[in-house]
Order: C-alpha cells, then structure tokens, then sequence
C-alpha cells in the first residue's frame, strides 16, 4: 500500500548525537476490525493513520495509528518513536531496582512490591534532576566550555546505584518510604 507512498526524511527529537531522522511514509487507510458479518468476515472500521518506517539498514516497519488526519506528519513520526523513551527507565526498574524479583504469591504482595519500586525510581530520578541542575548552575557561573552535561541529562550520564554508589538501595527504600507515608508532601485533594 506504501510502494507508491512518497517516503519523506523527518527528524522526532534531538538525540545525544544529534538528530534522530528516518524516512517514513503515511497514509489514511480502513483496517477491517469494523463489525463481523455473518461469514466471519471483519467489515472496514474507522479511519486510521497507517505509517511506513524505512530505516537506514533497510529494514521496514509499519504503524497504525487512530490520532486525527488534521494531525501533522512530524507528531505522527514522534508518537511512534516515543515508545522508546520509556525503554530506558523500564530497564533500570527491572536491573537497578529491583522490580522482577518478586517472588510472593498474593497479588496485593506484587501491588506493593511495583509500588516501591517506582516510588524508589521516582526518588532516583528526582536526586538525578537536582545534581543535572546544581551541575547547570555550577557550569554557568565558571566557564561555558567545561559542561559535562547536557541540559537534557540523560539517564545514562548520571550516577546511579551500580558502581559509584550514590545512595544504597536499603536508604533508598526506607526514603521511599517515608515520603510515601508523609501526608505532608500529599497534595490537598478538592472535597
């Protein structure tokens, strides 16, 4: 369906090596998940957004996506590649902090124990944006040119709980813990 298509170079977000591009396709096309008839045969459903990645070593992907047709190509492009944003922090739950270790047999156990974890990632990632942002500041008030950050701050720049140990997992845990039980931090909800 995309052979014809014009395959058009768009970038999605600045990367750590400058912009992040492929060639993609897009089209509006009917996908036939509509209503079954009586042979079992799926009717065409609603209009949808079928987009056709062509990357640089030749490999194809295709998309479906239900976002408007009034809606532009390059935040298409960028819905699509947004899945691999959260790659990263899902690796370090699992590496890092521990979330599949569980090994209990009650569904409120595993509750718990996903609870902690992200509550702990939360933590990690809230000390992570302090340093980034004392670093930012410090680099400002001496010379531009001795950055070791980017303003971004990436995960991967920053220390974490493996190697040079910024906090131990135990001290992280019960942190994450006493700011989960802390009603003060809780925002005020409407009555």
């Amino acid at each position: 369906m995309l052979a014809k298509a014009t395959w058009r170079r768009l970038s999605w977000r600045q990367g750590t090596k400058g912009k992040l591009a492929e060639r993609f396709a897009m089209l509006r096309v009917r996908v036939a998940d509509g209503p079954t008839t009586r042979t079992g045969r799926h009717l065409p459903g609603q209009e949808v957004w079928l987009i056709g990645e062509w990357r640089a070593s030749g490999e194809r992907k295709y998309y479906l996506s239900n976002l408007p047709p009034t809606t532009p190509k390059r935040r298409l492009v960028a819905g699509v590649k947004a899945r691999w944003v959260c790659e990263p922090a899902h690796q370090q739950l699992k590496q890092e902090l521990g979330l599949g270790h569980f090994e209990g047999r009650l569904w409120t156990g595993l509750h718990r124990h996903a609870l902690m974890t992200c509550i702990a990632f939360a933590y990690l990632q809230h000390v992570r944006l302090a340093t980034a942002s004392a670093q930012q500041k410090g680099a400002r008030s001496h010379n531009p040119r001795d950055r070791r950050h980017s303003p971004a701050c990436p995960p991967s720049a920053m220390p974490s709980l493996h190697g040079s140990t910024l906090i131990s997992s135990r001290h992280l845990f019960a942190r994450a813990a006493s700011i989960s039980s802390d009603h003060s931090l809780a925002p005020e909800l409407p009555r």
